[in-house]
């Protein structure tokens, strides 16, 4: 892990050094796994027989296992048995087990390595768990399912569980004959047994020898189940579902599956190799979904889809995750990354495979202008952090690694690779690409390899453009200046801190910068800044714009005549719906990093009231937004100002826009209607407030159409933000009733938008209640940081109760993390720092130590922010009638 004291790591630093990893002695090829759960007593019995290359002379065998008790080993050899010499050495800090043997086991033998073992079928979400949901007659009843990404196969059998230690897998089941078994292959054979775990009969379901794979990806789940079946693709692609769910809301999944595995085996080059493909939806998922190679499994509310009763956003969602945990098929899990400081190459790559599916399958969704607001914003926004950490970030201990599936894993990774692919051109980038899967199927890999082929394919070196890019923390800002006598700007570069202090030591790093220069004879995208500060030529100074469409990680720095050029560009059509989106975001970002003055941006935004894109009403809608947090603590009458400013902008937009919906309405069109709406009732437009009253009241009398679902999460927001207890009452009602995952988890994300202290006490005591699931905990708390009243409360409970918290929520998985930013990171005050800062001293944080050095940076960026342009901001009020 990199700290943030330690060395950065560059292109000539070994990052594998400090690896916490197995001994080498032997080498896993086979395992053949029986595994029996009892899922009245929530445990479950184990039998492994283990394939080994031994490598090394050796007396003992280490490998990894977490929560399993081993009760026999032994070492068989032909027909020779070699026992263990006794019980097993656990070390739990390394989450290993060493067997010690009577007799040497030599190099060169193939040997196997036989263990019974048991474990607990846990409620954590993680390794071989139990799920609880309610049937179609409001009985409990339990599944049983994996979770092993990244480091938990070792919590259901022992293993050797590193990425690079691939092998193959014959698992068998043993289970009720009603239920149904799955794993990643297809059922080889059934037959019945009797079993000495529950003294009854029971089945053996063998599934098919997986191809070689890492132990992340195995997969198994045992369950009562119904299921949705597609066969438009080669091989049949099902979405199966508990039995109080409908089936019915696994279609679109399905059917998307189906046309994206044909889609990616063409683009790919390369056939999917399983004969099957499952997806499940798991009632408790702490992540969103699992790519589990031919078993993909996902949060209920992140693939079932009600086609009558589901808003415009929650398809692109449902679609987009889909289409990521189908690229790892490939990417992935045909070819896998080394070692986890390689995430990226998974989450990276996966993220923006799904926007380039989605695009070729979906183009009126016109997605790559989401990205930019939705993708690459995220990205910037935690790469402008001191705390954030290189694309390709050092890992040596197990709980490191779940701390890094975040926004420069997934976000900034993919930015990077669109930044590459517009440089390269798509269809030589994806020739690159297919030479790397052809080239290394059922391999690891590392970074290099990945732009060792891109470079191939194209001819152009970017091992060095793209190794800076992904070795290093941060990205730059470029300013520029002109020359109008020469036809030029020149551009030079430096690290982006929101903070705005960077150190000279902090901006050392020269990117190579695609620059994207977009005039009106076109864009220059091989155009690249690779040294501190060069001049570019420009046909007409009239018009140039840098980073067409944003598809380069960077903020751009323009003067204050050009900026209001730019805008008078926009209004004249020459600027696209991406690069007005991104010239607000990079205005927004530099004001409040002190590169620029927040009243210039306040003044951009108005500029903006004529715009007729959705996503650019986006961006600003969430630019206003940041304004508004950064005052959170700030007088009353300068809030109310702010408000104010926020809905002269959005009211007349919601009030064109309407809301009301028809079948003639867009994708686009569903979104921007609901959005606006939203924006401006909350600001406390009286007409949409009106509107979002009595649409409630119709809802809560039985009338479940008056409120459409793009309108639902809006509505409930607003109904709280300015109800009492009776439509909070009607929400959690609404929560505990609701017919689909869709419906429960917006109103559940709803709740903390109440302001009342009793109101946002109980959302507090509800969401670590036992009627919220463990998975769904962040859902309440998220609201709470849209007030003060919220974010206090929450920072008081956490002190208050951190122990009950962490038992909770305990650090190996990444929710306390998320809880720890949710309940400090909307702080704006010098001494809130100091509060949270002493809180933590002499406790440990270990397992979120990168989620607090983070939300204390973004405390100290918005401590800066008020400090510097508080008075700015209220003259701009001022000046504007608002104050």
């Amino acid at each position: 892990m990199c700290r943030r004291d330690a060395e950065l790591p560059s292109a000539s630093m070994d990052i594998s050094k400090g690896r916490q990893v197995l001994p080498k002695n032997v080498k896993p090829l086979h395992y053949d796994l029986v595994l029996e759960p009892d899922l009245e007593k929530f445990t479950f019995d184990g039998q492994v027989t283990i394939d080994l290359d031994v490598v090394e002379d050796t007396t003992s065998i280490t490998l990894n296992a977490l929560e399993v008790e081993i009760h026999e080993s032994k070492i068989t050899s032909g027909s020779e048995t070699i026992h263990a010499s006794g019980k097993p050495t656990y070390d739990e800090d390394g989450q290993t087990a060493k067997i010690d043997f009577a007799q040497k086991i030599p190099a060169g033998s193939k040997v196997k390595l036989h263990q019974k073992f048991t474990g607990s079928l846990n409620d954590k979400m993680a390794g071989f768990y139990r799920s609880k949901y309610k049937d179609e007659k409001g009985q409990e009843k339990y599944l049983a399912t994996t979770q092993f990404e990244p480091t938990d196969a070792r919590r259901a059998l022992p293993c050797w569980d590193e990425p690079a230690l691939k092998a193959t897998f014959t698992v068998t089941l043993i289970a009720d004959p009603h239920l149904t078994c799955l794993s990643n292959m297809d059922e080889a054979s059934e037959k019945e047994v009797d079993s000495k775990l529950v003294g009854r009969k029971r089945k053996a379901v063998t599934f098919n020898k997986t191809p070689l794979m890492s132990t992340y990806l195995l997969a198994f789940i045992i369950g009562e189940f119904k299921v949705f079946e597609c066969n438009d693709f080669r091989v049949p692609v099902r979405t199966f579902v508990t039995p109080d769910q409908d089936p019915e809301h696994g279609r679109f999944a399905a059917e998307l599956g189906a046309k994206t595995l044909a889609f990616y085996e063409k683009e790919f080059d390369n056939k999917f190799p399983l004969p099957k493909m499952d997806q499940v939806a798991v009632p408790d998922f702490a992540a969103g979904a699992m790519e589990n190679w031919g078993l993909v499994t996902y949060r209920e509310v992140a693939i079932l889809l009600d086609e009558k009763n589901a808003s415009a956003s929650r398809r692109e969602r449902i679609a987009e995750t889909v289409q990521h945990e189908l690229a790892h098929q490939w990417f992935g899990n045909l070819v896998t990354m080394d070692f986890w400081d390689g995430l990226w190459l998974n989450e990276g790559f996966a993220t923006w495979m799904s926007w380039y599916a989605a695009n070729a399958l979906y183009p009126e969704w016109k997605v790559w202008e989401t990205f930019v607001q939705e993708t690459l914003q995220g990205a910037l926004a935690l790469d402008g952090l001191r705390s954030s950490h290189p694309i390709e970030v050092p890992v040596q201990r197990a709980d490191e690694i779940n701390q890094i599936f975040d926004a420069i894993s997934y976000e900034k990774g993919s930015a990077v690779i669109r930044m590459i692919s517009k440089y390269l051109g798509e269809d030589v980038f994806m020739e690159g690409i297919r030479r790397y899967i052809k080239k290394f199927a059922y391999r690891n890999t590392v970074t290099e390899d990945l732009w060792e082929s891109l470079s191939e394919a194209s001819g152009k070196d970017v091992v060095h453009l793209a190794d800076i890019w992904t070795k290093h923390i941060g990205y730059p800002v470029i300013s520029v200046t002109e020359d109008a006598s020469n036809k030029s700007i020149k551009i030079k570069q430096n690290r982006f801190l929101r903070t705005g202090d960077v150190k000279p030591e902090e901006d050392q790093i020269i990117y190579p910068v695609v620059l994207g220069i977009r005039t009106k004879d076109g864009v220059t995208r091989d155009a690249v800044l690779d040294a501190r500060e060069r001049s570019f030529p420009v046909p007409d100074s009239d018009f140039y714009k840098l980073n067409a469409d944003h598809t380069s990680p960077y903020r751009t720095s323009y003067t204050t005549e050009r900026l209001h050029k730019l805008g008078e560009n926009a209004k004249a059509g020459l600027l696209t719906v991406e690069d007005r989106t991104g010239m607000i975001a990079d205005a927004g970002a530099l004001s409040s990093a002190g590169y620029q003055k927040t009243s210039g941006l306040l003044s951009l935004l108005k500029g903006f009231d004529a715009e007729p894109a959705f996503v650019v009403w986006g961006e600003i809608t969430s630019r206003i937004g940041s304004v508004r947090a950064a005052f959170t603590y700030e007088d009353d009458k300068t809030k109310d100002a702010l408000k104010a400013f926020q809905r002269d902008l959005s009211s007349p937009k919601a009030h064109e826009l309407g809301w009301t919906f028809s079948p003639n309405d867009g994708h686009m069109d569903q979104q921007f209607k609901g959005m606006m709406f939203g924006s401006a009732a909350s600001a406390g437009d009286e007409k949409t407030k009106a509107a979002a009253f009595e649409m409630f009241e119709k809802f809560v009398a039985g009338e479940r159409k008056a409120l459409h679902p793009n309108l639902r999460s809006s509505v409930y927001s607003v109904v709280l933000q300015y109800g009492g207890e009776k439509e909070y009452d009607a929400i959690v009602q609404a929560y505990e009733t609701a017919a689909t995952s869709d419906e429960r988890v917006t109103a559940l994300s709803a709740l903390g938008r109440a302001r009342d202290p009793k109101l946002v006490k109980r959302t507090i005591d509800f969401a670590f209640s036992d009627r919220v699931k463990d998975q769904d905990i962040y859902l309440p708390l998220t609201g709470l940081r849209a007030h003060r009243e919220g974010q206090e409360a929450l920072w008081a409970y956490v002190k208050g109760n951190w122990e009950f918290v962490v038992k909770k929520m305990p650090p190996a998985f990444t929710m306390l993390g998320e809880v720890v930013m949710m309940s400090t990171s909307g702080f704006t005050k010098e001494e809130q720092l100091q509060d949270v800062t002493a809180f933590f001293e002499g406790r440990s944080n270990k397992g979120f130590e990168r989620n607090l050095a983070q939300t204390k940076d973004s405390i100290r960026s918005k401590i800066s922010w008020i400090s510097r342009d508080a008075d700015d901001v209220r003259a701009w009020l001022k000046e504007n009638k608002y104050l």
